[in-house]
């Protein structure tokens, strides 16, 4: 039997999402937590690796296991054995075709950055701060160069393992909610460090650092070093993976809803 959960968690406690030696990321609670209502060792695969100090609104996973369980035990059942900070919040059965990394369509990423003089307190590794006023509208041009097929090269960490570097981002905005910008991404997949390093760039913009048009000569160069420090985790949440509507997830697996500083 395959099931599919989706989860929501707060990446501050844990030291990313991929299991390590050490026993402290997301991947290792949640399988601590389902081989407790499963009676056998359980192995997840999720739709996106997050790092460490990364949120999650909407991650999806999906396992095998021969144990028949109510639907509720994977949420409740589960729930009850996990940290605070990781919460499951549906789970269905699915077709044994299902693949929570490989059926996913797109991903989708929001940074959300606390523009104002004095850093936040309440809202301490949940938000990104930047200090200076920004410019939103000199950042909205720029990002408008992200979208499309492009080489993100100059937004990819050295360690980043992927294939090719060369992604279609389908969405790339940006926009102000009081004391707050908001940075909304979408694409089929991203590199590792990708959203961070397009963000530490819009900032460099906002900040009148650099023109807009920078972000194509960035793209055009493909060189890491020419382009901003990579911004920090605390704002970057995984805030939705589409699927099709065949696999009958709960909104397909994509968080849709207003701003708010504290909930998506």
């Amino acid at each position: 039997m395959r099931i599919a959960l989706g989860l929501e968690y707060d990446g501050a406690p844990f030291s990313g999402w991929q299991t390590q030696p050490q026993g402290n990321t997301v991947q290792d609670a949640l399988e601590r937590a389902l081989a407790e209502i499963a009676d056998a060792p359980v192995r997840v695969i999720c739709a996106g690796r997050t790092d460490a100090g990364v949120h999650a609104a909407a991650q999806t996973v999906h396992f095998d296991t021969p144990a028949a369980r109510p639907e509720n035990a994977w949420v409740r059942g589960v729930n009850a054995h996990l940290p605070d900070s990781i919460a499951v919040r549906w789970s269905r059965v699915v077709p044994d075709d299902f693949h929570a990394r490989f059926s996913a369509r797109s991903r989708s990423y929001r940074y959300v950055l606390y523009n104002h003089a004095v850093r936040p307190a309440l809202l301490h590794g949940k938000v990104g701060w930047f200090h200076l006023q920004l410019d939103i509208e000199a950042m909205r041009a720029g990002a408008a160069l992200l979208a499309g097929e492009q080489d993100f090269s100059a937004f990819r960490a050295a360690e980043c393992q992927a294939k090719s570097p060369v992604k279609t981002l389908h969405q790339a905005d940006v926009r102000r909610e009081g004391d707050y910008v908001i940075f909304d991404f979408r694409a089929t997949a991203f590199l590792h460090h990708m959203v961070r390093n397009m963000v530490g760039a819009l900032v460099y913009v906002g900040k009148a650092a650099q023109p807009p048009q920078w972000i194509a000569e960035l793209i055009a160069c493909r060189d890491r070093s020419h382009a901003a420090p990579t911004f920090s985790p605390n704002g970057l949440y995984l805030s939705g993976v589409e699927y099709e509507a065949r696999w009958q997830l709960p909104t397909n697996g994509r968080i849709i809803a207003p701003f708010h500083p504290l909930a998506f």
